[in-house]
């Protein structure tokens, strides 16, 4: 699917346009291990904590500045950070991003299983899709 306008996905859920294929990072990764990853592209807004596929925290460039030591579990820093299941309206995902300081949103089942990230293009204008692995 391409990048769809956020201002056009009425009838779309968040499965529909979210990134499907992201990696999360595991519960044993570190603050000093988060930033290195941070630091590897300026898009990387938001990381994703799970274990063995169930979501256990999200954090962003600010939970892991400098002043978090780096050998701290991540998990640890993590703070509460909204997320929203896939059957969801899509422009209720949108919103959630809009008001994250990520611009990004995990996407979590009922059950807790991480199924990937909302993201909104830099510009706010589209979500950031990547269709679902076939």
């Amino acid at each position: 699917m391409q990048n769809v306008r956020t201002d056009e996905a009425d009838d779309l859920t968040v499965a529909d346009v979210m990134h499907a294929d992201v990696a999360s990072m595991p519960s044993s990764a570190t603050v000093a291990e988060l930033r290195r990853w941070f630091a590897v592209s300026a898009s990387r807004r938001l990381a994703v904590i799970a274990d063995d596929g169930r979501y256990a925290g999200a954090v962003t460039p600010s939970d892991v500045g400098e002043g978090a030591a780096g050998d701290r579990p991540a998990v640890a820093v993590a703070r509460a950070h909204a997320t929203v299941a896939p059957e969801v309206a899509a422009v209720i995902g949108r919103d959630l991003a809009l008001a994250s300081e990520a611009r990004r949103v995990p996407v979590v089942d009922d059950e807790g299983h991480f199924h990937g990230v909302l993201a909104l293009t830099s510009d706010l204008q589209f979500f950031a899709c990547r269709p679902q692995p076939g």
